[in-house]
């Protein structure tokens, strides 16, 4: 694992997207796992940037992304496949046939969880995996649990979870209940992974996920034991290391 400490949010989110862009040059045909949630948003400012500086092309770029949720439909304003398009895909030159998520309204959750991981099987694997870190140390919408699920899977979402996505919603009675999720044999597949971490509300877990022990009761820890992972946190985050 290889630490890097950012000042703050605005740096951290600097040296996540500087990582990001390396991949882009370095492999312009490559395979992108992409994450949503509020903290990678400065990272994707940051990579709108460079392309608009003409420093960054996507057109060969595939991406595939952590998770969505169950029952929204992609014109929502909270679903994922709305945040990635809002916060990245409509300000760069990416195809957007080259962009996958879940279909969050799919009527069969097995036979979606099949299709996405035939999708991330067929464009071969994941180069680079950008993650964020729940509260309660899930990856994805990989939850505590007394397992590490292998594959994309439907889950019920924690009851923290739901707490702290509800400032997205108007109220945590429209937060959704499930959600499809990439699982962790997809995400440990990645060649490399990228962890972003901001603010004291993320010590605690950062401390536990990196640092403790490895167990489904904190889905992050699991990284520990891939090979090359990259952590970018502010000083906040790592507060407690």
């Amino acid at each position: 694992m290889r630490l890097i400490k950012a000042k703050d949010y605005d740096d951290m989110s600097k040296k996540a997207a500087d990582i990001i862009a390396s991949q882009v040059i370095l492999k312009p045909n490559g395979v992108l796992g992409l994450a949503t949630g509020s903290t990678p948003i400065g990272a994707y400012k940051e990579l709108v940037s460079k392309y608009e500086a003409g420093r960054l092309d996507f057109a060969g770029i595939t991406t595939v992304n952590l998770d969505e949720y169950k029952g929204l439909s992609r014109d929502n304003d909270q679903s994922y496949y709305y945040f990635m398009n809002d916060n990245l895909f409509q300000h760069i030159n990416i195809d957007s046939n080259n962009t996958h998520l879940p279909d969050g309204t799919s009527a069969d959750s097995n036979q979606e969880c099949q299709k996405y991981d035939d999708i991330i099987a067929s464009v071969g694997g994941i180069d680079l995996q950008l993650l964020g870190l729940g509260g309660n140390g899930h990856i994805g919408f990989n939850e505590p649990c007394d397992i590490f699920k292998k594959d994309t899977h439907c889950i019920d979402l924690a009851t923290e979870t739901i707490e702290a996505n509800k400032r997205f919603f108007a109220s945590a009675d429209e937060v959704p209940r499930q959600a499809y999720t990439m699982g962790i044999r997809t995400i440990m597949s990645a060649k490399s992974i990228l962890v972003v971490a901001s603010g004291e509300g993320k010590a605690r877990v950062l401390k536990e996920a990196f640092y403790g022990e490895i167990t489904p009761q904190v889905q992050a820890s699991i990284l520990q034991l891939h090979e090359n992972v990259i952590v970018v946190a502010d000083e906040a985050a790592m507060s407690l290391l």
